[in-house]
């Protein structure tokens, strides 16, 4: 008999010396072990419109409109390295290249973020896409790890799997109520919208490999890019199926080589001047009407 009752006095013991406790008033203290790391990721709020950033360069608004977006920054600090941020190094080349275009003139210039701000992915791309833009560019910058001697420059563009996946979920949002390359889809049949969608994200992918393109080729020679600069993948800053859209990683933040280039004013002006070209060039090639 004594037996059977064992396990259930050691199973109730506990709970019971626990309400006593309490019951007197006295406490035990609960260990705090891992409860001072908390992680806070600032969401935007549902159905809260983006805020457009200003845009700077010319009046006319016939005249071409490029988006220039800093990877990360506020509480995201992205890779580090060699005692420097991603969301610092990246930025700073983002000023410089607005800097660039301003100084030349022609080309309007739009920056997601001219400061220190947390923007989440979708928000950087839709900004592009409320402004118009006829150029999207993205400006990261890599880690390699422990692996210091890794470096160079890679340009990016959304891979076709995705790309087509993004204009399928585009065609399908919102009951179509939404604009493609300022064409309303509302009203439109979904097989029309799907056609629509597709036709624009085809020139758009078309033109974002064009541009990548001419990165590499007038950054030869100023810019150090890696043994294979080109590459796609399924970037969520590049779905914008009405906007050509280029993903720029600037080098290893790990690499004290590619810090030394990219830090620098030197570095940050050959990068400016290598992309400014490309940048023009792509428009005189890409002329939209009534530009």
């Amino acid at each position: 008999m004594a037996l059977r009752v064992l396990p259930w006095l050691l199973l109730l013991f506990p709970p019971a010396l626990l309400a006593g406790l309490y019951a007197f008033g006295l406490y035990l203290p609960v260990p705090a072990l891992g409860r001072s790391y908390v992680i806070r990721v600032e969401l935007p709020t549902s159905g809260k419109p983006v805020n457009l950033p200003k845009v700077e360069g010319p009046a006319d608004a016939a005249m071409p409109l490029v988006v220039i977006d800093a990877g990360h920054g506020g509480h995201d600090p992205g890779a580090s390295g060699q005692g420097l941020e991603e969301k610092r190094l990246v930025l700073g080349l983002a000023l410089a290249l607005r800097d660039r275009l301003l100084q030349e003139g022609g080309i309007r210039v739009a920056l997601t973020r001219d400061d220190d701000r947390f923007l989440v992915l979708q928000e950087r791309a839709e900004i592009a896409r409320r402004l118009g833009a006829d150029l999207f560019l993205s400006i990261h910058a890599d880690s390699a790890g422990v692996e210091s001697g890794i470096q160079g420059a890679s340009v990016y563009t959304l891979s076709e799997k995705a790309s087509d996946e993004a204009a399928a979920r585009f065609a399908a949002r919102e009951n179509n109520a939404d604009r493609l390359n300022g064409i309303s889809l509302s009203g439109q049949s979904d097989v029309v919208s799907a056609i629509l969608v597709n036709l624009s994200q085809r020139r758009a992918q078309a033109e974002s490999s064009e541009f990548a393109q001419l990165i590499v080729r007038e950054g030869t020679g100023a810019i150090a890019f890696h043994a294979e600069p080109r590459r796609a993948a399924a970037l969520a800053v590049l779905r914008a199926p009405d906007v050509p859209s280029v993903l720029f990683e600037a080098g290893f933040v790990t690499n004290p080589q590619d810090v030394e280039r990219l830090a620098t004013p030197e570095g940050k002006e050959r990068f400016a001047d290598a992309v400014e070209r490309a940048i023009r060039i792509f428009f005189a090639r890409n002329s939209r009407p009534g530009a």
